[in-house]
């Protein structure tokens, strides 16, 4: 008998499954946020072969506007624009993944502590997440890399700490839903250990919120990587990251406009690929 369960368990899940992948690929904004993001990572990594250019070599061609030699023109040292932003792709991608999967780690397990062991462990970490959300993001973000020192990594810490509460108490929510199911009470009748009740019967029924949260997130990311590199906290010379570049660009916005126009474009395309990506997972997952 538990063994047939187990297999019509086994099959009633892979349908689940499939229906929520259907569901998907049914999702048209989902599809298209999809194929922006996969365009723009190819882009971003087969950087080298589509350029001949490398994002720090200079030339003569000084503020030249976009041709046929320079798709996206030059800045004011000459470096190829299209270049730099293939290349700021891989920057802003990266910070996004890098952020976006520590903060999730990190606020999951916190969320999870609060939410399954409750008491003063719930207390202490929602009031920890309750002050960093008395800030607003991105002048948390600056404060951190203002006493760190501007600099990629520091900026990556940075939007990783700020994002911590987001995913935190979505675990948290999610943990206290699952934990008075019936299944979760009969498995601590049963005496089944802390470690089992955890790994397998709540963590893979609070997994969903976080991954619609993470893409969302990710969208968020990279504005704020955008804003802290604009802020000149970011990524520092001669690295092509979007924000520092739209920086670079603000004096030349009526002399040479495609200097900011083309940063900028990418990362409107970055995030709305996302938020895309973000409405097609929440539809994806919604059992209604």
């Amino acid at each position: 008998m538990e063994l047939e369960r187990a297999r019509s368990e086994i099959i009633l899940n892979r349908k689940k499954r499939k229906k929520m992948i259907r569901r998907f690929f049914r999702h048209r904004s989902a599809l298209f946020g999809s194929m922006m993001i996969l365009f723009l990572l190819l882009l971003a990594l087969l950087a080298p072969l589509v350029t001949p250019y490398t994002f720090s070599e200079k030339s003569d061609d000084l503020m030249q506007a976009p041709s046929g030699t320079h798709w996206f023109g030059t800045d004011e040292m000459g470096r190829d624009l299209f270049t730099r932003v293939l290349f700021g792709a891989r920057i802003s991608l990266w910070i996004g993944f890098v952020a976006v999967t520590g903060s999730l780690i990190l606020g999951g397990l916190l969320g999870l502590v609060a939410g399954y062991f409750g008491g003063r462990w719930d207390m202490l970490i929602s009031r920890l997440f309750d002050i960093l959300l008395a800030f607003p993001g991105i002048l948390l973000a600056i404060a951190i890399v203002t006493i760190l020192g501007p600099g990629l990594n520091h900026a990556l810490l940075a939007i990783s700490i700020i994002n911590v509460p987001i995913f935190g108490r979505l675990m948290r929510s999610s943990v206290l839903r699952v934990k008075e199911e019936d299944y979760i009470v009969s498995a601590k009748a049963i005496g089944a250990s802390t470690e089992r009740i955890i790994f397998q019967h709540i963590l893979p029924n609070c997994w969903t919120p976080l991954i619609v949260q993470g893409s969302l997130s990710f969208a968020t990311a990279v504005i704020e990587a955008a804003a802290l590199g604009f802020l000149g906290l970011g990524a520092e010379p001669p690295i092509p990251e979007w924000g520092t570049m739209l920086a670079d660009s603000r004096p030349f916005i009526q002399t040479a406009p495609w200097l900011m126009i083309f940063p900028g474009i990418f990362i409107l395309f970055t995030v709305l690929g996302f938020n895309l990506i973000g409405d097609g997972l929440r539809d994806m997952f919604d059992r209604k």
